[in-house]
């Protein structure tokens, strides 16, 4: 009978291939899915079942998966590649104190679920069997091994597809490479299995053979979930595994009260949060670590990356990249936010603006056609189109400050450091190299005092200054 005490399980990530079929001097696991590492899947799914400690077997490229991958992990390097079942003998020494059971996974295999993982265990541990495979009744998949069973309906062996006979062929059950073995079982046979193939490699596969025909029960659990099974090899199996990922990705946001238009065109990465009521329009792909509130609408055709969105936000035919948008802003189309960028409470970014390193105050707009750099824009201004702040001398960036309801005439340059003072205005086609007092109006090349805004609207001749479209 198994036992009913608690029992440790430990787990052993095989990571060490190079991915010839890659063709990439990275390392195979480190190829990213939906803007993360491939390896990071599996060891989130391992995560959900608890495991007490990881080894993560390394190889090609080792020093640069351990950055990654940092310190939460143990690991043992596969010098000799000699095949899988000499990946897991060379992590059997980071186990040496550790009495439990142990799941044996691929580090390409990232679609495999904590949910598949846990049913996994659970049957390896209400079958008291020694050693449980993950295996499908999946004859279409050709190239996978074959399970053989015994009459009692434990495996017998394994028979990789390239070995099999017509009829070890014709069987359909196949092997998907994930395991669950008692630890004890491990130290006993690992160091038993040959390498009398062509190949000359040891193969983890031999490890069912040796130990059924030792006596040693070996189970299997059968998974309807295919999908799970992909291995990837190639970049074509990387993109498919991708759309695998956000199609999962998508369906969670779904059922959470978000809705996407066009699931086929719409990628969001896993870091993401979308707050209820919000609509992706198709050709959006939000990733990092962004946050969207509810009741906005995102696209189409916007990218959105590290950046918070607030509530009721409209974004469209937009980049945002590290930046804020606050509640009720408006953004687009075709406008380009770069980090350190925040839009404030009801700011609207209209078309063709690049705001970099600025804070847009409450309520102002940037309607069209600008570029606003390293300045402050205070709530209620207006930015007439075609306005630049030139930024850079050709050696520094300096600040630019436009105060509260200040209105700045179209195809305005403003030369920081400036500061244009609350109230104040600049008429079209301004070059204001000197600081503007609040209220006042300036305009020409350089820009000149012309008198308070906040008198008569009207010059002596009777005719309004021209200062450019107000938006």
């Amino acid at each position: 009978m198994p036992s009913q005490e608690p029992t440790p399980l430990a787990s052993i990530v095989l990571a060490a291939g190079k991915g010839t079929r890659m063709k990439s001097e990275r390392a195979k696991v480190l190829h990213p899915l939906l803007g993360r590492p491939m390896l990071f899947y599996i060891l989130d799914a391992l995560q959900e079942v608890q495991v007490e400690r990881t080894v993560l077997v390394i190889g090609h490229e080792a020093d640069q998966v351990r950055q990654v991958c940092g310190p939460a992990h143990r690991y043992a390097e596969q010098t000799l590649q000699r095949g899988t079942g000499h990946a897991v003998l060379t992590a059997l020494p980071s186990l040496e104190d550790f009495e439990g059971r142990v799941l044996i996974l691929y580090g390409d295999m990232p679609l495999l679920t904590g949910a598949i993982l846990q049913e996994l265990y659970a049957a390896h541990l209400a079958s008291g069997d020694d050693l449980t495979i993950l295996t499908a009744d999946a004859p279409e998949l050709r190239d996978f091994g074959r399970i053989v069973r015994l009459p009692d309906g434990h495996v017998e062996r394994i028979v990789e597809a390239r070995d099999c006979d017509p009829a070890e062929y014709a069987l359909r059950e196949v092997n998907l490479g994930a395991y669950c073995a008692k630890v004890g079982l491990l130290r006993e046979f690992l160091p038993r299995i040959g390498s009398q193939n062509a190949q000359n490699e040891i193969y983890l596969t031999d490890l069912v053979a040796l130990a059924s025909a030792a006596g040693r029960p070996v189970g299997a659990l059968q998974t309807a979930d295919l999908e799970s099974s992909l291995g990837v090899n190639n970049r074509a199996d990387l993109a498919q595994a991708g759309l695998v990922l956000n199609r999962r990705m998508l369906h969670r946001m779904m059922l959470d009260g978000v809705t996407v238009l066009d699931p086929g065109s719409t990628w969001v990465e896993p870091g993401v949060r979308v707050g209820p009521d919000t609509e992706i329009l198709p050709g959006t792909m939000l990733s990092g670590q962004t946050v969207i509130g509810t009741g906005c609408v995102l696209g189409p055709h916007t990218r959105v990356v590290d950046s918070r969105v607030g509530n009721r936000v409209r974004i469209q035919h937009s980049v945002l990249l590290q930046a804020e948008v606050e509640d009720e802003a408006t953004v687009g189309p075709f406008a380009y936010l770069r980090p350190d960028s925040r839009i404030g409470p009801g700011a609207r970014v209209g078309d063709f603006v690049e705001i970099k390193n600025s804070v847009i105050g409450a309520g102002a707009k940037v309607p069209h056609l600008s570029y606003v750099g390293d300045a402050e824009v205070g709530s209620r201004a207006n930015i007439g189109c075609g306005t630049i702040t030139c930024n850079y001398d050709g050696t520094a960036k300096h600040r630019t400050l436009i105060g509260e309801g200040a209105f700045i005439g179209s195809n305005t340059s403003l030369v920081a450091p400036v500061r244009i003072g609350a109230g104040a205005a600049t008429g079209a086609g301004s070059v204001v190299v000197r600081d503007v007092p609040a209220g006042a109006l300036v305009a020409g090349v350089p820009a000149r005092p012309m008198h308070r805004r906040d008198e008569a609207c009207h010059s002596a001749d009777g005719q309004a200054p021209n200062r450019g479209e107000e938006s």
